[in-house]
């Protein structure tokens, strides 16, 4: 009977010690970078507030008014994201969140968080949006390419987990095309992303990532990307 015990209690110990064994916050796979360290703000920037939050205006700047407007835009960043548990957080107050770094072609994870009516998004080479936001408000769910015209919109299904847990996508882009992943769940199947800035040209070759909020508190962590390269490169 002591052996059956032992047993028995080195099984239970096992399923709890199981799950633990999954890499903490923030630390990428393989292959993978965290653009995100779970202790400060270091690798992102400010989004430049309007009109200079599109691309095609923002590389018009001579670099001294880069360099000033980017300063009044950092300066902006940080009275309204901040680091909590591990966690990029959001006030809903202030712009969006961008890479300090431009992307081409990538495989990216990030997990996030919205509370009741949360609506938000990833920006894709400073181009909307991968949609985020609350699925009784968009019974279609998150994971759509929201500001398409042509090419499809919206998710092939709803795979978001309640409001107020944490949902993880994968997303992948290859040239002009956008694969989605949400909790596992292809929502996004090679679907084109149009330049939202301007719809006669193709997306962006490269550009920086944004998380964007629309008035809500949101929250991101354990943001993993791969850069891939294009054949012939």
């Amino acid at each position: 009977m002591q052996r059956l015990a032992l047993l028995v209690t080195a099984s239970v110990i096992c399923l709890v010690v199981g799950p633990r064994a999954v890499a903490a916050d923030n630390t990428p796979p393989d292959g993978f970078v965290a653009l995100f360290n779970g202790k400060d703000l270091s690798g992102w920037k400010g989004l430049l507030k309007p009109p200079l939050d599109n691309p095609i205006t923002r590389a018009k700047l001579s670099p001294d008014a880069l360099a000033k407007a980017q300063a009044e835009a950092d300066d902006d960043m940080r009275k309204h994201w901040r680091v909590e548990d591990g966690a990029l957080v959001f006030d809903g107050k202030g712009r969006s969140l961008c890479t300090a770094k431009d992307y081409g072609d990538f495989e990216m994870y990030v997990d996030w968080k919205i509370l009741p009516h949360g609506d938000s998004g990833i920006y894709l080479r400073g181009t909307p949006q991968v949609q985020i936001w609350d699925p009784k408000d968009h019974p279609e769910g998150s994971g759509g390419l929201f500001n398409n015209q042509k090419p499809p919109r919206k998710p092939i299904k709803c795979a978001d987990k309640p409001v107020g847990q944490w949902n993880t996508f994968r997303i992948k882009m290859v040239g002009e095309k956008v694969s989605v992943w949400l909790n596992g769940e292809l929502v996004v199947d090679n679907v084109v992303l149009e330049n939202y800035w301007d719809r006669k040209q193709p997306i962006f070759p490269t550009g920086q990532i944004e998380l964007q909020n629309h008035g809500n508190t949101l929250y991101f962590k354990n943001i993993y990307l791969r850069e891939l390269r294009r054949s012939g490169q």
